[in-house]
């Protein structure tokens, strides 16, 4: 077997491209749920119905003295009026005095 050596460079691409939008870091989280304000956000796709009850039992059962406040109170997420419910998203979780959010989105 022949021993051969390639010192040749290749230039290589990102597939990827380059960011359209700028990365936002995450908002710290609270150290606790404990008499915290949870709002729930949902795209209106699949089972949050069903699932949205069963994380507020869960937390509950933890953290008796959390407030919830369901997606209802914002609307879809997506569809219809997203545009409008995603504008008047921050001023309406300020609204609530939600703490922090559980978003579900299916497909």
């Amino acid at each position: 077997m022949a021993n051969s050596t390639h010192s040749e460079v290749f230039a290589t691409l990102w597939p990827g491209g380059p960011y359209a939008v700028e990365i936002v870091p995450p908002a710290a989280r609270p150290d606790s749920l404990a008499g915290k304000t949870i709002g729930f956000l949902w795209d209106d796709m699949f089972r949050g119905e069903e699932i949205f009850p069963v994380i507020e039992a869960e937390i509950r059962a933890r953290h008796p003295n959390t407030r919830f406040v369901g997606w209802e109170a914002f609307g879809s997420i997506f569809g219809g009026d997203e545009h409008r419910v995603l504008a008047e998203l921050p001023a309406r979780l300020a609204a609530e005095g939600v703490d922090a959010v559980v978003c579900g989105v299916g497909c």
